[in-house]
């Protein structure tokens, strides 16, 4: 207690225990003349009876010299061992200065909105700060409830009332939050407000005290992180620019602005890259815009239509900055602008005048600009602040990114169809043995293009090759394996290869790509594929599949059935084997191959997709390329997932009088007996102009036959498309063409052979080889 300015020890009876220096020098009284008095007799007045019960009062002292001394004197008490006080210490100070009864001033100066209102909800009592709010001066407030003198605010006043008579009602204060719009008195401001019951002496309620302060910054604040969580959400939902520009449009009217638009570079809307940078005045296109009251600016650039900004107008001048430009009225390039918006669209020269003020923020994405947005605020909306600039290039940046990754998907995607459209044949050949019809859907979805395709491969004997395959996956690198399986399809069918020996080549080529490349995209993606041979003569179709569905089989009398086969390995698996599955076919009968596009999806059942398809496949149809049509018709949903191959082949069959065949023993004196043989059928055929070419061209392959191979040994002429000479021996052992020298006696033969017709070759048998040519017929 050293820093007292007087200390004094009482006992429990009052009596004056202990006398500082400092209680000396306050009273005049010396210890000797203290110590043993009682305390009472120190003070010129009575203790007031706060000061008794809360040990502390200012009192008056006398003084030895007869003056009175005022102090401020406080207690505490000495505590026993027991925890009893048994005495009491006592110090002593300056008086306190007085507190003034300020209570009215500080209601009147509070830096809040403050009211009080009686049960009725009439105005008692306002503060200075809620006059100025209201700009009303207090005699027409009070006594009259706020619907009454201020009709716009809260909706009539009803919302401030209600809580009014709810705190009334439950006696419990209440806080809530409100909105006042710009069309206000009050203007467009955010408030929050406090009420609490004010109770008289019986605890009745009966007033309502009103604390109001303006939270706009606030309010504004948790709006711009709502847009900027929506638009994370909302913004960019599909891979399309128009699409994407509009949900900015959409974020941006009327939360943010009563105007936007959205304007973006020719190139950005084509697969093109930009050739220059942006500089001066610019051409942009308009893809989007919209206006928070209907009809109102109508547009001076309509959608889809070019425009070009001059150097001074604000979307040339943030394109050209690479920053948001912030004008208005008063800015010598924005009133500039304005006077050119008004000579070329005067029709919205009034809503021009009403502007307060417009943002023009580049889109930019991983460095490029693509465009221009645009967002304009007209009266009586407050003019854009800083932290409006700083919004609008977050929501600008967001979606300036969806626009680039939709940029850039429309760019892969135009790329990838390209090399599809490549790949796949273009004016299928139309072999006599069938008739073909097909389509091909790119898919649309986010994922990109696939890696489907077919094809129609004529092979020799007037036979044809069907397939159909799939590579899994999307995008430039499941289209580029695509072409590759494609052309590796197309090379092992010209060496006549049956199916299921087919697949179990290309599963080896697949399987040494994915050696031989780390991550290849085959590896990654998987690969299917069905290969068939329709053979017109037996009018037998021979069919495999690595991992791919059945082809549909539709007969002449409209029976449908799925092909039964075992389906092999997808490609690339390996160690497995392919097994294929022949089947007669009457003449007439379609055959229908497809990918898994076609009967596969998220929310379809592929039985019954695939039940439909053999329903939609025995619709009637004018022709087969309508059947194609009927089919995608009614089995594909609205929006397939996935790309759709589709190849229907209607089966023909060679007739009787197409078609002669010999058994030639194993001497070669037969072989003037064939010749005489063919040249006979050629006159029966009315084909006498072709009689010798193709007779050298038996006397050669027979003799071959004779010479080199292994009985049995069989002629065949088949009458086509084309004219097609078979030999057939039993003899595996290919030939092949070679230079014979000056003094050879042979090696000419083929060669020879290789000449006269159009294309020639070999294909191996379960017994042998046959050795085939084919000569065009004549014209009509």
């Amino acid at each position: 207690m050293e820093h007292a300015s007087a200390v004094a020890t009482l006992d429990t009876r009052g009596t004056v225990t202990a006398w500082s220096e400092g209680a000396r020098r306050l009273t005049g009284h010396a210890a000797e003349e203290a110590v043993g008095r009682d305390a009472r007799e120190l003070l010129a007045g009575d203790v007031p009876p706060e000061g008794l019960s809360g040990l502390s009062a200012t009192v008056l002292l006398r003084h030895r010299d007869g003056s009175t001394v005022p102090a401020h004197v406080r207690a505490l008490p000495l505590l026993g061992p027991a925890g009893t006080p048994q005495g009491w210490a006592l110090t002593a100070g300056p008086p306190e200065p007085p507190t003034p009864p300020l209570t009215g001033e500080t209601f009147q100066q509070a830096s809040l909105s403050m009211s009080v209102h009686d049960v009725e909800q009439r105005y008692l009592q306002v503060n200075d700060m809620a006059r100025r709010m209201l700009g009303l001066p207090p005699e027409n407030l009070i006594g009259r409830r706020l619907s009454d003198v201020m009709e716009e605010i809260d909706a009539n006043g009803t919302d401030f009332e209600r809580h009014l008579r709810r705190v009334t009602e439950t006696g419990r204060a209440a806080r809530y939050e409100t909105f006042t719009p710009t069309s206000s008195r009050l203007g467009e401001h955010a408030w929050t407000i406090e009420m609490w019951p004010v109770r008289d002496a019986s605890d009745e309620v009966a007033a309502v005290a009103v604390a109001g302060f303006e939270s706009t910054l606030q309010h504004r604040a948790r709006e711009r992180l709502a847009l900027l969580n929506e638009a994370a959400a909302g913004i960019g939902t599909t891979l399309d620019v128009t699409r994407t520009a509009e949900e900015l449009v959409g974020f941006l009217v009327p939360r943010f602005a009563d105007f936007a638009s959205v304007d973006l570079l020719d190139w950005v809307l084509g697969t093109e890259e930009p050739l220059t940078a942006v500089t001066g005045g610019v051409a942009l296109r308009r893809v989007a815009h919209d206006s928070a009251t209907e009809g109102v600016p109508r547009p001076s650039v309509h959608l889809g239509a070019a425009d070009v900004y001059p150097p001074y107008s604000a979307p040339a001048r943030a394109l050209a900055l690479g920053q948001v430009v912030l004008s208005g009225p008063g800015d010598p390039d924005f009133d500039r602008w304005m006077r050119v918006r008004n000579e070329q669209a005067p029709h919205n020269r009034t809503y021009r005048e009403r502007v307060r003020s417009a943002l023009a923020v580049p889109l930019k994405a991983r460095g490029t600009t693509l465009g221009v947005a645009v967002a304009v605020r007209v009266a009586p909306r407050e003019p854009y602040a800083d932290d409006d600039l700083v919004l609008a290039e977050e929501l600008a940046s967001r979606a300036a990114v969806c626009v680039d990754n939709a940029r850039r998907f429309a760019r892969e995607r135009a790329t990838a169809l390209v090399l599809q459209h490549s790949l796949l044949p273009r004016g299928l050949p139309g072999p006599a043995a069938i008739e073909v019809a097909h389509r091909y859907l790119p898919s649309a979805s986010a994922a990109g293009i696939g890696g489907d395709w077919f094809d129609v491969i004529p092979l020799s004997g007037s036979r044809v090759a069907l397939v159909v395959g799939d590579v899994v996956g999307h995008g430039i690198p499941s289209t580029a394996t695509m072409g590759r399986l494609c052309t590796a399809v197309r090379t092992l069918a010209d060496v006549d290869l049956p199916p299921d020996e087919l697949l179990t080549h290309l599963d080896d080529l697949v399987t040494h790509l994915v050696a031989g490349d780390t991550g290849n995209e085959v590896a990654e993606l998987g690969a299917t594929c069905l290969y068939a041979v329709y053979d017109p003569v037996s009018r037998h179709l021979t069919a495999a599949a690595a991992g791919h569905p059945a082809p549909a089989v539709v007969l002449p009398d409209g029976t449908t059935r799925l092909l039964a086969m075992t389906a092999g390995p997808p490609l690339g698996v390996g160690g497995l084997p392919f097994e294929a599955t022949e089947t007669e076919l009457p003449e007439g009968s379609v055959v229908a191959l497809y990918t898994d596009g076609l009967v596969e999806d998220r929310d379809r059942d592929v039985d019954h997709a695939t039940e439909e398809l053999c329903r939609a496949l025995t619709a009637p149809a004018a022709s087969l390329d309508a059947l194609c049509d009927t089919v995608l018709k009614a089995v594909l949903p609205e929006e397939p997932s996935d790309d759709v191959a589709l190849l229907l082949a209607r089966t023909r069959a060679l007739g009787a009088d197409q078609i002669r065949t010999w058994d030639i023993p194993p001497d070669p004196a037969h072989v003037a007996d064939v010749r005489r043989s063919v040249n006979e059928r050629l006159a029966a055929w009315g084909l006498e102009e072709t009689a010798f070419v193709l007779e050298l061209v038996v006397s050669e392959l027979v003799t071959n036959a004779i010479r080199y191979g292994e009985p049995p040994i069989q002629l065949r002429l088949i009458r086509d498309g084309a004219l097609i000479c078979e030999v057939s021996d039993g003899s595996s052992t290919s030939p092949h063409l070679r230079r014979a020298h000056a003094y050879d006696e042979g090696g000419r033969g083929l060669l020879l052979v290789a000449q006269l017709t159009e294309r020639w070759g070999s294909r191996q048998t379960t017994t042998g080889k046959t050795i085939w040519a084919e000569l065009s017929l004549p014209a009509d």
